[in-house]
């Protein structure tokens, strides 16, 4: 079976349909794009509502866009099919006036600059239909070679059917804690799997500045535990530590130094902290931490 099969068993006619394969070239972007499709859809579809020259005319003569991630060489996962409505001229300066375009430019996108010559890009609306939403981020089709070939038309290829996995694909897989290490910036971005166990963690945290070599430790034991200090630390920057306000947050690098009982008392977790600050040398002046 392939994907052909299942549009017409759903009675749409696949010269309709425009199938596209999004794998950013922005390295940051790249890393939280399947998150994307899994906990904002809505910055997901605002990625695939504007596009360069060639596919943008595609998009003009297509009903329906079939929207897959690449996933390893020569396959494909799914995403959604979404039906194609109305479209409108963005400029650049309305482009860049979309709050999703702002949020990806944080991850490195170029985005619509003009530079192409066209003075203003189409933003199509594209509405996710039901078709095979139980299969989001399951269903694996084989990609026609060759790869870099990322948009086609579903009735002139053939997408095979490789696998319907029984979990997302797009849920990321939560490291071991003595594994983890957060960007900043992968903070804001956190799934919704890996913010449940964190609610439920207490323990001491490191905060490493790139930009100095110096680091900050930390603990975390009152409400939502380490989630809550690290939500606190991915709105403000800085949690409200002296020594780290004004410094910039791109530099930062969060990691875990101990795991602790959820029943223990915070007196003990403080006295944890405080070892830990010694035989890391994190106070001042040699780290980031004031006490």
């Amino acid at each position: 079976m392939n994907l052909s099969d299942l549009l017409r068993k759903n009675d749409i006619d696949p010269q309709h349909v425009l199938v596209l394969r999004h794998r950013p070239p922005e390295p940051k972007l790249n890393e939280v794009f399947r998150s994307w499709a899994s906990e904002k859809p809505e910055v997901f579809n605002a990625y695939q509502q504007t596009q360069g020259a060639k596919v943008e005319r595609a998009m003009q003569g297509a009903k329906y866009v079939a929207s897959f991630i690449g996933h390893e060489a020569g396959k494909a996962l799914f995403v959604g099919l979404y039906s194609v409505g109305d479209s409108k001229p963005l400029t650049v300066e309305e482009y860049w006036r979309v709050p999703a375009y702002i949020e990806m430019r944080a991850f490195g996108t170029k985005g619509f600059t003009g530079d192409d010559g066209r003075k203003s890009i189409l933003w199509f609306d594209l509405a996710l239909t039901d078709f095979c939403s139980s299969w989001k981020g399951k269903l694996i089709v084989k990609w026609p070679p060759q790869d870099r070939a990322w948009w086609r038309w579903a009735d002139r290829n053939e997408f095979r059917i490789l696998a319907i996995l029984e979990d997302s694909a797009l849920d990321a897989v939560m490291p071991r804690w003595d594994e983890m290490a957060l960007t900043w910036e992968q903070l804001k971005f956190l799934p919704t799997r890996w913010k449940a166990s964190l609610s439920a963690w207490r323990g001491i945290y490191y905060i490493f500045d790139a930009s100095c070599g110096r680091a900050y430790v930390g603990s975390a034991y009152g409400a939502d535990n380490l989630l809550g200090r690290w939500l606190n630390y991915a709105a403000t920057g800085h949690g409200g530590n002296k020594l780290l306000r004004g410094r910039d947050p791109q530099h930062f690098r969060f990691s875990l130094l101990q795991l602790v009982a959820q029943d223990m008392d915070a007196a003990d977790v403080i006295r944890l902290e405080g070892t830990w600050k010694e035989r890391l040398h994190t106070r001042h002046p040699d780290g980031l931490n004031e006490n």
